[in-house]
């Protein structure tokens, strides 16, 4: 798929959709298109690091990172950079050293301090992260900066964005595909694509939220933070984020079942924490 973006791909298929001719073909040959698409799905499947989930990304390393980047920069140009030398200093700090265990040369990572009171921080393909002054009173300290940073970290080592743009190009062609069989009527098309984005989207990013807690754990511990400080960050978040939607109206996990995941998850990272802590002098 290099040099060509989901997008434009996705723009390519609307287009074909309000074309007769294209529906008709479409509806003829729906099994070999099937096929087609089965084997492009076979040929994009890989692994993700640390969990080892099998996930579809249809975006070239190169264009993914290519993305990330062009995002990243229009981040910056209509977001307010924070002056606060002392965090700024810290999150680039913490940044570094979860970025090193993450062991993504390639990345060219960036760690930015935003000004805005929403306590939350995001991460873009290819290693950019953005995090939120709002989140500073939350993290408090290095360790608990590490916990978010790990997060974020987490989503771009697990190409989380790549996967969702390919989850997107393929709900595109389903619709289409699907409103081809049906013929073409708009209802069933609406009904269709609701379906997808209900059914599928949401608790697909509550899957990858869970994930990139899972995985930023085990940087954190590579990194040398304590990871068991996890649960303590999540337990303010909880404390400072009353009257948020039930996770199933959420694409984030509920705090009290994120905590209760990662104490699950703590037996399996806090042997790699011991280990790096003991090599610290």
């Amino acid at each position: 798929m290099a040099g060509l973006s989901g997008y434009n791909v996705c723009g390519i298929i609307s287009k074909m959709a309000n074309d007769d001719w294209l529906m008709e073909l479409l509806r003829k040959y729906a099994q070999r298109i099937a096929a087609v698409l089965a084997g492009l799905m076979l040929l994009a499947c890989q692994s993700v690091p640390i969990t080892g989930r099998h996930q579809l990304v249809l975006i070239s390393p190169e264009e993914e990172i290519s993305l990330g980047d062009e995002a990243y920069k229009n981040t910056l140009k209509e977001s307010k950079l924070s002056h606060d030398e002392a965090s700024i200093a810290l999150v680039r700090r913490v940044g570094l050293r979860i970025a090193a265990a993450a062991d993504r040369p390639d990345y060219r990572w960036a760690f930015t301090l935003l000004e805005n009171k929403t306590p939350n921080a995001f991460a873009l393909p290819g290693g950019k992260v953005a995090v939120y002054t709002g989140i500073l009173p939350i993290t408090r300290d290095e360790t608990g900066m590490a916990v978010v940073l790990g997060h974020e970290v987490a989503h771009a080592l697990a190409h989380h964005g790549a996967e969702r743009m390919s989850t997107g190009l393929l709900t595109e062609i389903g619709a289409v595909g699907v409103a081809a069989v049906l013929g073409g009527d708009a209802q069933t098309a609406k009904a269709v694509e609701a379906a997808f984005g209900v059914g599928v989207m949401l608790p697909f990013s509550r899957s990858h939220e869970s994930e990139a807690d899972h995985i930023g754990l085990h940087l954190m511990a590579r990194a040398g933070y304590d990871p068991r400080e996890a649960v303590t960050f999540w337990k303010r978040m909880e404390q400072a984020g009353q009257g948020t939607p039930p996770e199933f109206l959420s694409t984030h996990p509920s705090d009290e079942h994120r905590i209760q995941q990662i104490e699950l998850w703590l037996p399996e990272v806090l042997p790699i924490y011991e280990k790096q802590a003991a090599r610290s002098p």
